[in-house]
């Protein structure tokens, strides 16, 4: 499975082209699933460029998705950096009124199970992102909520692409082989591309977009999801 990700914490500074509204948003995504991706993970955004778990905002940019791509899974983050507190970050999951397919929760951060045991009640899908060099795997096996998650979101935040597929494999080892649920595995900026045509070669689900990557595998610059999404379906589609 290749997943979209339009524009994670980023900022309009750091690309033109990244989208930041719900309408640019629907855009960027039916543009990305024309390219061949299957399923969506995206930051809602607040007028500022912040991210944000409001209701509202939630439920507008779910809405112009999916009338953008019926039928294709659509998931928000709930990072730390879009509400600090742990508390108020489950309740604002609470607060939802329209529900994504899945939301990450990031077991290296304070209040993850929390955040999961929220999604859960409101049978929201939970991607766990388990990232290399953290104790979130750890944290995550000892999670009562891990036998419940929908995928494995293994992040690879080495971005030296010469050592990142090692880190990925290392990650992969900590994980172990008896997970609850499949694993995505991809890096960011730098690694992102090594990363993705390891996940190729192992057969494991991956992403791209421009919340990871802001070039392609030649370094140039790239200003839309569509590209990158369309080169990753040809790296995938070239493995055995």
């Amino acid at each position: 499975m290749l997943q979209v990700c339009p524009n994670g914490a980023r900022r309009r500074s750091e690309c033109a082209g990244l989208p930041m509204s719900a309408a640019e948003l629907a855009v960027a995504a039916r543009e990305a699933v024309e390219a061949g991706a299957e399923d969506i993970h995206l930051h809602p955004k607040r007028p500022d460029g912040r991210d944000t778990l409001h209701a509202s905002v939630v439920a507008d940019v779910l809405d112009r998705v999916r009338a953008a791509v019926p039928g294709i899974p659509v998931g928000v983050t709930t990072g730390v950096w879009a509400e600090p507190d742990p508390q108020r970050r489950a309740d604002a999951v609470r607060a939802w009124t329209v529900l994504p397919d899945h939301a990450s929760v990031n077991w290296h951060e304070p209040g993850a199970d929390l955040v999961a045991a929220a999604l859960l009640d409101m049978g929201v899908g939970i991607e766990a992102g388990l990232y290399s060099g953290t104790d979130g795997a750890d944290r995550f096996r000892r999670s009562p909520h891990a036998p419940h998650v929908l995928r494995i979101l293994a992040e690879v935040i080495d971005t030296d692409p010469d050592t990142a597929p090692a880190a990925a494999r290392a990650l992969l080892a900590q994980l172990g082989p008896d997970l609850p649920a499949p694993i995505l595995l991809h890096g960011e900026n730098n690694s992102a591309w090594p990363v993705l045509h390891l996940a190729a070669r192992l057969g494991l689900d991956t992403r791209i977009g421009l919340e990871d990557v802001l070039h392609d595998p030649d370094g140039k610059p790239v200003q839309d999801n569509a590209t990158l999404v369309r080169v990753a379906r040809e790296a995938l589609t070239a493995q055995p």
